[in-house]
């Protein structure tokens, strides 16, 4: 029986699809409200603008969903780990031959017009090699082994990426945590992570934590020995030892922060307790964004009546800051609706990765869905003054053409993917 390519007659999940492509409409559209011009009256298919440059990007983006659909499914698991040296070879080639751009060698120019950022694809490449390494039998997220060869795939080119001085793409690769405890990761290593997580952010609240960590570690020693001298000594040491190191990364949070990291590196952090520290820096943009969001109040402003993205208050109005422009403009129920999206997009994806028949197939929707969480949560936490401000985009919404590619060709290799098991089924 001849094979039928034709992507529109294969089985693709039209919900992912119709929310993909809401996505996109809403993005483009907001993209052009950040920054329409009321004096110059710019149309939304104006190429000098960077509405119309995104419909270009939308458009080549099409091109390449036909070209994803097309090909066999066995494309992407047979060439993962080629596509991933491909990634790291061009993270490493980008630190020498790339552009610096705000700060960050982390692009490669063609002309005037073309910028291309290999990090965001980076993040395709690594979920695919995650995917094809999982997906070999015997492999088992107990064994010290395994997790040091996946932790390896993951940290390469966090390393290079890190290197480029782009903190915000590097940060994401946390999300593959997500993929990795649903196939069986112990629960002591993302708890772990939440825990220097959230000391690292008390630490920053309270400099001197590590006394009031001393005392309660003291205490708690007091009262574990009072009742029952006879107590396992083997359990005193580990409650002081664990004590000792929660004293020793505490001091080490505060080292790090005031002595390793740039100067605008460590506004960014300490803006999320004190917008004042960098009152006219990080603290403004922060500040501007959530007076933006919160003008907008239950309905908003209006679409292109906003005025503090209009007359640039807000910072990277139409990229990084996008959810500025939703809330101001449609409000409460405008972002209300971008948040329902995305949630419906991702328990989508969930849905769909939980049916798939091949671990492999599996594997990787999860890293979907985690990229894409992480992605919106970062992303809308930094907005509101709850996360750092650590540039990353919002997916599909964000003007660029790097993250409309990267995060499109992450999404329709997993329905690619998943169509295969859907037309098994259907036979």
């Amino acid at each position: 029986m001849a094979r039928n390519n034709d992507p529109f007659s294969q089985n693709i999940d039209w919900l992912t699809l119709l929310l993909y492509f809401g996505c996109v409409t809403m993005g483009w559209l907001n993209v052009y409200a950040a920054v329409y011009s009321p004096e110059d009256h710019t149309s939304l298919f104006d190429m000098t603008t960077n509405a119309g440059k995104q419909m270009m990007w939308i458009g080549t983006t099409v091109i390449l969903i036909i070209c994803i659909l097309v090909v066999n499914h066995t494309f992407f698991d047979t060439f993962a780990f080629v596509f991933y040296g491909v990634m790291i070879l061009m993270l490493i080639l980008v630190l020498f031959a790339g552009t610096n751009i705000n700060g960050s060698r982390s692009w490669f120019k063609f002309g005037s017009a073309l910028s291309i950022q290999p990090a965001e694809f980076a993040k395709v490449a690594t979920a695919l090699a995650l995917a094809k390494y999982l997906d070999v039998p015997g492999i088992n997220l107990s064994k010290q082994k395994d997790l040091m060869y996946i932790g390896g795939i993951i940290i390469l080119p966090c390393i290079l990426i890190l290197a480029s001085n782009e903190t915000g793409s590097t940060l994401v690769f946390a999300s593959f945590v997500i993929m990795l405890y649903r196939e069986g990761l112990p629960g002591w290593i993302p708890a772990l992570g939440i825990t220097a997580a959230a000391l690292f952010v008390l630490a920053l609240i309270f400099p001197k934590l590590y006394i009031f960590i001393g005392i309660v570690a003291l205490l708690g020693l007091i009262i574990l020995i009072m009742p029952r001298y006879n107590r396992i000594v083997s359990t005193l040491m580990a409650m002081g030892l664990i004590g000792i190191l929660m004293m020793g990364y505490v001091t080490g949070v505060d080292f790090f922060v005031n002595n390793v990291l740039q100067k605008h590196q460590r506004n960014r952090i300490k803006v999320l307790v004190d917008p004042k520290i960098d009152p006219l820096g990080v603290g403004w943009n922060v500040t501007q964004a959530k007076i933006a969001i919160g003008s907008g109040r239950l309905q908003g402003k209006g679409f292109l009546e906003g005025t503090q993205t209009k007359f640039d208050f807000v910072p990277e109005q139409s990229t990084d800051f996008i959810f500025c422009t939703i809330g101001e403009e449609h409000g409460f129920v405008g972002a209300f609706v971008v948040v329902a999206l995305f949630i419906g997009l991702i328990s989508r994806i969930v849905i769909l990765a939980e049916k798939q028949r091949t671990k492999f197939a599996r594997v990787y929707g999860y890293c979907v869905a985690g990229i894409i969480f992480f992605h919106v949560m970062i992303n809308i936490g930094m907005t509101i003054g709850l996360m750092p401000v650590i540039g990353i985009p919002l997916p599909f919404f964000s003007y660029g053409g790097s993250s409309l590619w990267s995060f499109s060709i992450l999404l329709f290799i997993f329905l690619k993917l998943d169509s295969r098991r859907t037309a098994l089924m259907r036979r």
